[in-house]
């Protein structure tokens, strides 16, 4: 019998401690529109596009802080099946296979442990939104120039989550009744890196027959 959503998706399963919007910030603002519009309904190709009279970056971090959240809490649920010996290297199948660099510890690409990926994977990306100068949170302080050259980086190593879960562990998601919520999770994803072309179609390749399953 599936386990209801709150179960799946407990707090104690959360992969590491969720990034928050401050209250009475205009991010804050954005996000509670962004989530008013996911809970009502709408169709998601409409829910991701820029509302009127708002900002591209600020909405752009708004979902990249958010992704980074929800996709977290999905590997979260699975990350107890995602071992060395399960997964002794980070792959969507016998075709794809991504290793970590990061250009400080790990000068070239690397092959290594899904698992030990992941872990710095959302280290590095926590790094990133957490940093004032790349996503500033003061009133009156700019993005940087590459801003949104850093959120494709971003939201290209967090489909890889996407890909390792949906081909290594999609029968342990079923197992927990989860299907529909991340298929969800992923619809939205997809559909708000297709309108603002946040990564290059090439990378999706690994669940492109997912993708035109679920997405179109």
């Amino acid at each position: 019998m599936a386990l209801c959503l709150g179960q799946v998706f407990s707090k104690d399963k959360t992969f590491r401690p969720r990034k928050r919007f401050e209250p009475g910030t205009q991010r804050f603002e954005l996000y509670k529109k962004a989530q008013a519009s996911l809970k009502s309904g709408l169709d998601l190709r409409k829910v991701v596009q820029l509302p009127e009279g708002e900002n591209l970056n600020d909405w752009i971090a708004v979902h990249v802080v958010d992704f980074f959240n929800r996709i977290n809490l999905i590997y979260g649920t699975v990350s107890e099946y995602c071992t060395e010996r399960t997964c002794p290297i980070m792959s969507g199948g016998l075709r794809y296979e991504y290793r970590w660099q990061d250009g400080d510890d790990y000068k070239k690409p690397t092959k290594l442990p899904a698992l030990k990926y992941m872990n710095l994977m959302m280290d590095w990306i926590e790094s990133l939104i957490n940093n004032e100068d790349i996503f500033p949170t003061r009133v009156g302080v700019p993005f940087p120039k590459n801003f949104q050259q850093v959120c494709k980086k971003i939201l290209s190593r967090l489909f890889r989550v996407f890909v390792h879960v949906y081909i290594h562990h999609f029968d342990s998601i079923c197992s927990m009744g989860a299907e529909a919520h991340i298929n969800t999770c992923y619809k939205h994803y997809y559909y708000f890196i297709s309108e603002f072309n946040l990564i290059d179609h090439s990378e999706l390749e690994p669940l492109k027959e997912m993708t035109e399953k679920i997405c179109h």
